[in-house]
C-alpha cells in the first residue's frame, strides 16, 4: 500500500504558494462551519520520525481560532495510562461537537512500536488492530470526522533530518532513541507500517499519505485534504449510519415476566450470610489488587428496586482506597457534546481497582430511547457499540458483572408510597419516578430487548430478584465473588 503510493507519487506542482494561501483561508472558514453544524473533527498526524509532523501541524493550526481546537502530543503512555484499557487515553481525548482535536502521534505509533520491539504478542497485535478499526468506525457512526495523515520520507532523508535536529541544541531533544532505531531498521519498519496502513484503511477513516520531502508542499497537501474532508462530512451530516449486527456469542436470558420474584431469605440466614460473604469479598479485594485485576460492576433496574442498598452492602466489604461508586445522572453539556460512551470511559478504574456504576451506558437503549433523547438509528446501533465497549474491557482483563434489579409493579408502588409518606425518605422520590412508572410496559419491552442483545459470554447480565431486598443483596455478593474467583 505505502510502497505502491511511493512509486506512483507525482512530481510537485509549481503553484504551491497561491494554492496554500487559498487553502489556509478555506480551512479557517470551515472552522466556523463545523462549529455551526456541531461536527467534531479528529485529525491524526502520524508517520516517520523526523518527517515534520509537528512543524506542519503548527503551520496548519496557525490560521485557526484557538478557542475551538486542541492539540495532543501522544508519545508513550503515562504510568496511569498503562493501568487503563488500551484505548482509554485516546477515547478520553476525543473532541467536543463543533471542535477540532489534532493528535501528534496516535494509536498507530503505540501499536506498531510495541509490535516492532516485540513488546506485545502477535495475537495482541491483531487484537489491537481490530479494536482500532472498531474505535474509528464507532466515532464515524456517531458523527465524528476522522482524518488520518501518514507523513512519509525516505530512509536517506530521515537520516539527514535526524542528524540536523541532533546537531542543534535547541532541537536535539526532539530526537528519540526510537527514531534512530527506526532509521536503522527502516525496511523492517516500512513493512510493518505498510501492513498496518492497509489493515486500518477504512472508507469511513481512510489514510492520506503525505509526501514530506518539501514542508511547504506537505502543508498544502494536509490543508487541502482537510478542507475537502470537512466539505464531504458537512454534506453527510445527519445521515443515519449503518446498524451493525452483534457478532459476539450471547447467553439465553429469560423475559422479565418469567422471573420468579417470590424468592426470600430469613432474617437470621441473611445476617449470617451477609457477614460471611462480606468477609470473603474483602479478602478477594486484596487479591485482585495484588494481581492488578480491574473489576467493573454495573447496576440497572427499576426505580425503588433497591440498587442503593445493594451497592451499600457490597462496598461495606471493600477497602475504600480501592473502589469508587459512580452515580450516573443526566449527561452534562460537555458530556452531551461527545460520544455517549465518553463519560463512561472517563470513569473506568485502574487495574486492581473496582468501579461500581449506579446506572450505566445502557441508558442509551432505555431512557434515551423511550424519552426521545436520541434517534432510533442511535439506539439501534448502541447494542453493538456497547458490546464492543465491554469486549475492550474484557480483553483488558476486567471482570464485568452486570445486574438488572427486578421487582414487580405492586412492590414498586408500595415502596413509592412509603417513600412519599416518610419525611426522611422523601428525597428518594421524584415526579419523574411517577412519570416513568406510567411507562412500565414500554420500559419492560426495552429492557427485555437490551438484556437479550447484550448478555454476552464475557459480560453477561444477572437478574437480582428484589421483591425481597435481603435475598437480592446476598445473591449480588455471591455473584460478584464467583466472578472474581473464576477470574483468579
Amino acid at each position: 500500500m505505502l510502497k505502491e503510493w511511493i512509486k506512483a507519487k507525482k512530481p510537485e506542482e509549481s503553484d504551491t504558494g497561491e494554492r496554500l494561501k487559498a487553502a489556509r483561508l478555506e480551512l479557517s472558514g470551515r472552522q466556523m462551519a463545523i462549529k455551526e453544524k456541531k461536527l467534531p473533527v479528529l485529525v491524526i498526524m502520524d508517520g516517520w520520525g523526523g518527517a515534520g509532523k509537528g512543524s506542519i501541524l503548527g503551520k496548519v493550526i496557525k490560521n485557526l481560532d484557538p478557542r475551538f481546537y486542541k492539540t495532543e502530543t501522544l508519545s508513550k503512555p503515562t504510568e496511569d495510562e498503562v493501568r487503563r484499557p488500551f484505548l482509554y487515553r485516546y477515547f478520553v481525548r476525543i473532541p467536543e461537537s463543533g471542535k477540532f482535536s489534532f493528535f501528534d502521534g496516535s494509536w498507530m505509533d503505540e501499536v506498531t512500536r510495541a509490535h516492532l520491539k516485540g513488546e506485545i504478542s502477535e495475537d495482541d497485535y491483531r487484537s489491537h488492530l481490530t479494536s482500532i478499526k472498531r474505535f474509528e468506525r464507532t466515532l464515524s457512526d456517531n458523527g465524528y470526522l476522522v482524518v488520518k495523515f501518514f507523513f512519509h520520507i525516505s530512509e536517506k532523508e530521515q537520516k539527514k533530518r535526524l542528524s540536523e535536529l541532533e546537531n542543534d541544541k535547541s532541537t536535539s531533544w526532539r530526537v528519540e532513541k526510537f527514531d534512530r532505531w527506526q532509521n536503522k531498521h527502516y525496511e523492517k519498519c516500512l513493512n510493518v507500517y505498510d501492513e498496518y496502513l492497509e489493515a486500518t484503511n477504512q472508507f469511513i477513516a481512510p489514510w492520506y499519505f503525505i509526501d514530506s520531502r518539501n514542508r511547504r508542499s506537505a502543508e498544502l497537501q494536509v490543508t487541502e485534504l482537510l478542507v475537502k474532508s470537512i466539505d464531504i462530512a458537512l454534506q453527510n451530516t445527519g445521515r443515519p449510519a449503518t446498524v451493525i449486527q452483534n457478532t459476539f456469542p450471547l447467553r439465553h436470558m429469560p423475559l422479565l415476566s418469567d422471573i420468579d420474584l417470590n424468592k426470600t431469605i430469613s432474617d437470621k440466614e441473611y445476617s449470617s450470610e451477609l457477614s460471611l460473604l462480606q468477609g470473603k469479598l474483602s479478602d478477594l479485594h486484596n487479591r485482585i489488587y495484588q494481581k492488578k485485576i480491574p473489576v467493573i460492576i454495573a447496576y440497572e433496574g427499576w426505580d425503588a428496586a433497591g440498587k442503593g442498598g445493594n451497592i451499600k452492602r457490597l462496598t461495606a466489604a471493600l477497602d475504600p482506597r480501592g473502589f469508587e461508586v459512580h452515580p450516573i445522572a443526566s449527561p452534562e453539556p460537555r458530556e452531551k457534546n461527545r460520544h455517549f460512551l465518553w463519560r463512561f470511559w472517563n470513569r473506568l478504574p485502574k487495574d486492581g481497582h473496582i468501579a461500581i456504576f449506579d446506572r450505566t451506558w445502557y441508558g442509551r437503549v432505555m431512557v434515551e430511547r423511550l424519552e426521545g433523547f436520541c434517534s432510533e438509528n442511535d439506539w439501534q446501533r448502541a447494542y453493538n457499540e456497547m458490546n464492543e465497549f465491554e469486549k475492550e474491557l474484557s480483553d483488558w482483563g476486567a471482570v464485568i458483572v452486570k445486574f438488572w434489579v427486578q421487582i414487580d409493579k405492586d412492590t414498586q408502588l408500595k415502596r413509592f408510597t412509603e417513600r412519599q409518606n416518610t419525611p426522611e425518605k422523601q428525597w428518594k422520590i421524584t415526579d419523574e419516578d411517577w412519570r416513568n412508572r406510567e411507562k412500565w410496559d414500554l420500559y419492560e419491552g426495552a429492557v427485555n430487548e437490551m438484556i437479550q442483545k447484550t448478555s454476552t459470554e464475557f459480560a453477561p447480565w444477572y437478574i437480582l430478584e428484589s421483591n425481597d431486598k435481603h435475598y437480592a443483596r446476598i445473591k449480588a455478593l455471591k455473584t460478584v465473588i464467583e466472578a472474581i474467583e473464576k477470574r483468579l
